[in-house]
């Protein structure tokens, strides 16, 4: 059963010129895996990911960015793990799976995310 669905779009120079304006906020936005990618559009793409994972939990308060973390399984599909205040929301709701796409190009990072139980 559907638990819910979260979309989210990103302009890869806003977040560009975001993290160059203040270096600290990968730190907040990312875990340490996830900042091993530099490239913006993936991390672009990511932040997309949080924003859809918090819509489909029905943006709950008190949830922080890292505890939605986009990682590769061996083939490379991305999908999500999750930590802290986002994996206690996720199990109040019944929120077994996630299903996750996320997808750039000309300049926009997009995400979209599937929570079912």
């Amino acid at each position: 059963m559907i638990i819910g669905v979260g979309i989210d779009v990103v302009q890869v120079d806003r977040i560009e010129r975001a993290l160059a304006r203040t270096p600290t906020l990968a730190d907040r936005l990312f875990t340490p895996g996830e900042r091993e990618s530099t490239r913006s559009e993936s991390l672009a793409a990511r932040f997309a990911a949080k924003e859809a994972v918090a819509k489909a939990l029905g943006a709950p308060g008190g949830l922080r960015w890292t505890d939605a973390e986009v990682v590769n399984d061996p083939s490379g599909r991305p999908r999500l793990v999750l930590h802290g205040g986002v994996a206690d929301e996720a199990a109040a709701q019944g929120i077994t799976t996630w299903h996750l796409s996320l997808s750039h190009d000309g300049g926009v990072a997009t995400a979209v995310v599937v929570a079912e139980a």
